[in-house]
């Protein structure tokens, strides 16, 4: 769309008012709980991305990966060598791979007591709970414990949940939800495997 000069001016005149507006009436600031959830791409990848940013300020960042345990990914090697970030992985793959529910259940409950640790600490400014939803999706955790923990978090502690599925009072609780909605995948259309630096 093309507009004349004194249009276009007009019109960035208006955005940046309104965007004036919202950043003065933005006064608080509070730990979020933050969720990515849906069946697209990059709910994981998100998060990493707010990782780096807490580790770039200086910041310390726990990390609890459930169920990909048993697979290799380079934000755990990458994120694992960082002086401030504390990455644990609790997991014995896919739910289709273990078929064992107990088994899935206990490895979820060591996983959580680790989150819930980071969570209560103070020691913390970002706690990422990776493929959390998936876990709470099969019934491994009872989802009243998680909510219970993360909305005692400390103040200023942000806790990032993702995977697919989220509970409905999980984003009832929440402060920021985004849901990732597939429209194309190279794996579903043209039969491309996971790739390096991509998916893994």
């Amino acid at each position: 769309m093309k507009t004349d000069p004194e249009s276009h001016a007009r019109m960035t005149q208006r955005r940046r008012e309104g965007h004036e507006k919202k950043q003065a009436q933005a006064t608080v600031e509070k730990g979020l709980l933050i969720v990515y959830t849906g069946t697209g791409k990059g709910k994981s990848t998100a998060a990493f991305g707010m990782a780096v940013r807490v580790l770039g300020h200086g910041l310390k960042l726990g990390v609890v990966q459930f169920i990909k345990g048993a697979l290799h990914t380079s934000e755990r090697d990458f994120l694992g060598t960082q002086a401030n970030c504390d990455f644990v992985t609790m997991g014995d793959g896919y739910t289709w791979n273990t078929q064992d529910r107990e088994a899935d259940i206990a490895t979820a409950r060591k996983g959580w007591n680790e989150a819930r640790r980071m969570i209560e600490s103070g020691e913390y400014q970002m706690v990422i709970l990776d493929e959390l939803n998936t876990v709470l999706k099969y019934e491994y955790l009872p989802l009243d414990e998680v909510l219970s923990v993360v909305n005692a978090r400390p103040e200023m502690l942000h806790v990032v949940i993702t995977g697919r599925h989220a509970p409905d009072a999980l984003v009832d609780a929440a402060d920021l939800v985004t849901e990732m909605r597939l429209v194309k995948h190279p794996y579903r259309e043209q039969h491309v495997k996971a790739q390096r630096g991509v998916e893994f």
